[in-house]
């Protein structure tokens, strides 16, 4: 396969898993927000923006415009000037879905395509229960894809739209659990009280693990079990073990089908290691924070490597 079609398809799996959860943080920012006043709906939206490193478009000072749920959900979901906003992603899985397009099936193809359609001219969300309803519509389309990846061949094509998609989704729940740790209760809001359950609830919903997390514990919800669970339980598929896990095995199957492996198999091993090597409580005492920013740095370390080991453009 050239390198190029390669690249295509690795930045359909990352742009494809990215639209994703910007709509699964939208829709869990909005339901978050309607649960209390002002002060704490303003709070989830700096936070949902945190998440996607989006936070500066609205500091105060800088020309920006003010901080709202309207304005916020605009610029997550519609914006041109964010590149992680879902339209954006969506284009650029579309652009790169046509410059590959003899390497994808018709319903890999048509997904994409519906999905962006369904974004292309929209100017504005709309209110909160519109933006719902346009979200739910964006996700059936983002499993469609998810679901037609499935059905591919289990061949390069396949391999590098999945390597992409678990690269972006290690990322992502990295940032999500670190905010949630590192800035979302505001201050004087008590540690266990009703808004930090609230949050913590909102987190498990953006990556669809309310259900599997009272599956797998059986009791009330606890804040370093959400953290176990979204970095250690291989269970989960968002979770970073999992993620660890799934690079290592696409890139041995990459491996066995050329016979050759690189620096990218070296460091994606080795950060699998390094995660089955500790737990939970090893973490926090080492801090939780630092922990999960050496990680999303690891992860930024093995995208450049497969870039490298690939030669993508």
């Amino acid at each position: 396969m050239l390198s190029r079609t390669a690249s295509h398809l690795y930045w359909i799996g990352r742009y494809m898993e990215r639209a994703e959860f910007a709509c699964r943080l939208v829709e869990a920012t909005i339901r978050l927000s309607a649960l209390g006043d002002h002060a704490e709906s303003e709070q989830a939206w700096c936070s949902a923006l945190a998440v996607v490193g989006a936070d500066a478009a609205f500091a105060p000072g800088a020309g920006n415009e003010p901080l709202t749920a309207f304005n916020a959900r605009r610029y997550l979901m519609l914006s041109e000037d964010n590149g992680g906003s879902v339209r954006a992603c969506l284009a650029a899985a579309r652009d790169n879905a046509r410059a590959a397009r003899t390497a994808l099936t018709v319903e890999v193809w048509q997904a994409i395509n519906r999905a962006w359609l369904i974004i292309r001219d929209r100017s504005s969300p709309g209110g909160a229960q519109a933006t719902l309803n346009l979200l739910e519509d964006l996700k059936a389309e983002i499993r469609g894809f998810e679901g037609a990846l499935s059905r591919m061949l289990r061949s390069e094509g396949s391999w590098f739209m999945q390597l992409g998609s678990v690269i972006e989704r290690g990322d992502n729940t990295a940032r999500l659990v670190d905010v949630k740790y590192y800035l979302l209760l505001p201050p004087g809001q008590p540690v266990g009280g009703a808004l930090d359950r609230d949050q913590w609830t909102t987190i498990l919903n953006i990556v669809s693990a309310r259900t599997a997390y009272r599956h797998i514990y059986r009791g009330p919800l606890q804040p370093w079990l959400v953290a176990d669970f979204l970095i250690f339980r291989g269970e989960m598929p968002r979770s970073l073990a999992a993620s660890a896990e799934e690079t290592v095995d696409l890139l041995s199957a990459f491996a066995g089908r050329s016979g050759r492996q690189g620096k990218a198999d070296r460091l994606a091993r080795q950060r699998l290691q390094r995660i089955r090597d500790l737990d939970i409580s090893t973490v926090f005492q080492s801090g939780l924070h630092e922990w999960l920013r050496a990680y999303i740095r690891d992860n930024a370390a093995v995208d450049q490597a497969i870039a490298q080991q690939f030669r993508f453009g």
